[in-house]
């Protein structure tokens, strides 16, 4: 039986990965799950420089599902080689950094540090706000997309997939813009915006007033956008948004997702990635499926 799937020449032994931010770098999470099982790790974001994050609160749970502003803290791209790299080193595994950052500039610093490590892909979070451009975010623009996915592309020694957001008009034109700037692959959905109110405090639950909603809730949104735009492009989809389960995972697939990610199910359940990748195992068994690749796309 074939679990293993191809992204843009690199192929993981099963389509199972982690959702970046849910899962840090593996570290903690390698207590409870043999990284060398997963598909890949897909790192938390990197930014050319530490970056704080945003005030608490930060997190505020919501009926299935969560809001976070973490505001992509993290500690440079520095500490992340020399600590996180170092660590994911030891595990047969591929590894995919996700990218961060302010300005083109900010990503191209991150992405050329990169261009001599041993990482498999880099996944380049376009949700960020654009400081040049009004704090729009690069992923809600067309232009802005294929503008900073072709500078990244023309740096970046491994293949890049782009992380689309599902808080467009139509998320069809961020693939085609994506595509058309040379992405090897996209991933979708990131976190759709969010609020909650304390109706006590007379406040909002987040210091940040809004916040990305992950959790099962989203997932039927996610499916759709998925399904979209494997009609909609050529080039390879990492599919994500709501995943608990294998049965939620294999629906991604049969979306048109080559993979997916596995992301706050992580914190309800910090075995989910590895139940889900024998879950999709034991569903090929009983359907008597040889190769995984029967599914992929299988509803269109």
């Amino acid at each position: 039986m074939n679990t293993a799937v191809t992204i843009a020449g690199v192929t993981f032994q099963n389509p199972v990965m982690t959702g970046s931010g849910t899962f840090g770098s593996g570290m903690e999470y390698s207590e409870f799950v043999d990284l060398n099982r997963l598909g890949a790790v897909v790192t938390k974001g990197v930014a050319n420089v530490p970056w704080p994050g945003n005030p608490t609160p930060r997190v505020a749970e919501v009926y299935g599902g969560m809001l976070n502003a973490i505001g992509l803290q993290n500690p440079g791209i520095d500490v992340f080689i020399e600590r996180d790299l170092a660590f994911l080193k030891q595990f047969d595994t591929k590894v995919i950094v996700n990218v961060c950052g302010k300005s083109v500039e900010d990503y191209l610093e991150v992405v050329e540090r990169l261009a001599d490590t041993d990482i498999a892909m880099m996944e380049i979070n376009v949700s960020c706000p654009n400081v040049k451009e009004g704090a729009i975010a690069f992923g809600q623009k067309a232009d802005a997309l294929f503008d900073i996915t072709s500078r990244i592309k023309k740096a970046a020694k491994q293949p890049v997939m782009m992380k689309l957001s599902p808080n467009v008009t139509d998320i069809t034109e961020m693939a085609k813009a994506a595509e058309a700037g040379g992405a090897d692959a996209i991933s979708l959905i990131n976190t759709l915006t969010g609020m909650k109110i304390d109706i006590r405090r007379r406040s909002f639950a987040l210091a940040n007033k809004t916040g990305g909603m992950s959790g099962p809730a989203i997932k039927p949104v996610a499916v759709r956008m998925v399904w979209q735009c494997a009609n909609a492009v050529k080039i390879p989809i990492v599919g994500m948004g709501g995943i608990l389960t294998a049965e939620d995972a294999i629906e991604f697939l049969m979306a048109g997702a080559t993979a997916v990610s596995v992301g706050a199910a992580n914190f309800i359940n910090p075995y989910a990635t590895a139940e889900i990748a024998d879950g999709i195992e034991a569903f090929m068994k009983e359907q008597s499926i040889e190769d995984i690749n029967e599914i992929i796309g299988c509803v269109r």
